[in-house]
């Protein structure tokens, strides 16, 4: 009995230790801003939370919140005395936390203690940065940004857990909602982060616009590039380079699209090798084609808009349905069709397309292999063909050829790790 007293006082210690570190960590900003509050009330708050914790009465928890509440009334009191409200509001929120930092590690959710000190103290240090990118969206973006978190933190749970049977022509698929719509907000995601990259330092050479730009969007790389070759017939290898480095990013996505989804079940690593050539290969070939110091801005719109979303999920929708009825009457031959004519609108629908139809059982790891390098080809395709009808006929050109090498190279690569 002694024993197991030993050891529950000894977790109870490490726990008091570690709450009063976290509180001294979260309070550095604070003392290094010359706050009120510094990293000797901090450590003491997580510690008095911890500690009540620990001793297991919720009346002292609600004395120690309350006492905590009150310290922060008083320094939001003496804020508006000096007008500097704005930061009081900020230290006291921040004492708060630091209480239910001492209360999360006094009840051994440690990780989730260690998480909310971290992101907390990671919140104070980048005040500054920030604010300026507060200040710095528009109204578009400060929209697509609401937009995007009701889609991806509203919709998202109100979804049905688990797999649904969907019965299509003869096949039966099981789908699960929440997945199928995680991919939908993955590659809207993959947009905004990459908007921003674009928006940011897009101008600063034409690696950042082909290749962020081209997982944002790869037919704008070669819209933009199209223009700028029509412009400055000259910098025909620059616009190259950046239509490749597209190709590539979009087999980056791809790529991540698929083993993010089949992790751990099933996982296509068949589709390393092939996606390999395409990615290295294109890069290789923008490596050695075009002179660096060549800057391109790239002209994209809104980061996100529901109706891109909701456009996507209805085109992902149709892939799906088409694919799985195409795949029920035609079978092989017929899924591969589907994903080679939605390649043509979008690969990254008919990835995720055969992601679905892969872990719910209706297609088999080969033929999703296959499927995802159909749709990726048929992509890198459409893309050179656009490019012939531009206003240089050598800048079509040039492109046609380094995009049908990488083709057969990565279907030649395919065929052999399917056989």
């Amino acid at each position: 009995m002694s024993q197991q007293f030993a050891v529950m006082l000894d977790g109870a210690l490490l726990r008091l230790v570690l709450a009063g570190a976290l509180g001294l960590f979260m309070g550095l900003e604070r003392e290094w801003s010359h706050r009120s509050a510094g990293v000797r009330t901090f450590s003491l708050i997580s510690l008095l939370g911890a500690m009540f914790t620990v001793l297991g009465r919720d009346g002292l928890l609600t004395v120690g919140a309350l006492l905590v509440v009150v310290m922060g009334v008083a320094l939001i009191a003496r804020g508006l005395l000096v007008e500097d409200e704005g930061l009081s509001l900020t230290t006291a929120t921040s004492m708060l936390v630091a209480y239910g930092v001492g209360v999360l590690v006094g009840a051994g959710y440690t990780t989730a203690g260690v998480t909310v000190a971290i992101l907390s103290s990671l919140l104070l240090v980048l005040k500054r940065e920030l604010h300026s990118f507060a200040w710095g969206l528009t109204r578009d973006e400060l929209r697509s940004a609401m937009e995007f978190g009701v889609l991806a933190f509203v919709v998202y749970p109100l979804l049905p857990p688990g797999e649904m049977d969907v019965p299509i022509a003869d096949l039966t698929v099981a789908v699960e909602p929440r997945t199928v719509w995680l991919l939908v907000v993955s590659v809207a995601a993959i947009g905004i982060v990459n908007y921003a990259i674009v928006k940011s330092y897009g101008s600063r050479g034409i690696a950042v616009t082909g290749f962020f730009g081209g997982l944002a969007s790869s037919t704008a790389v070669v819209g933009t590039m199209l223009d700028h070759v029509r412009q400055r017939p000259d910098a025909v290898s620059y616009a190259v380079a950046a239509v490749l480095l597209a190709d590539a990013a979009m087999a980056v996505r791809n790529l991540v699209i698929v083993l993010a989804f089949t992790f751990g079940n099933g996982t296509l690593w068949g589709l390393v090798i092939p996606l390999g050539v395409v990615i290295l290969g294109s890069l290789a070939i923008a490596a050695f084609t075009a002179d660096w110091s060549e800057s391109v801005d790239i002209d994209l719109d809104s980061p996100f808009s529901m109706q891109n979303a909701l456009a996507f999920g209805a085109l992902f929708a149709v892939v799906l349905v088409g694919s799985a009825l195409a795949q029920a009457q035609f079978g092989q031959q017929g899924f591969l069709l589907a994903a080679a004519l939605s390649g043509l609108v979008s690969s990254a629908g008919a990835t995720t397309s055969a992601v679905v139809l892969y872990t719910g059982g209706a297609l088999s790891a080969e033929t999703a292999i296959l499927g995802v390098m159909v749709a990726t080809v048929s992509s890198i395709v459409v893309k050179a063909a656009l490019t012939l009808v531009g206003p240089t006929r050598s800048f079509g050109y040039r492109v046609s050829i380094w995009s049908g090498g990488l083709t057969l190279a990565a279907a030649a690569v395919s065929l052999v790790v399917l056989v």
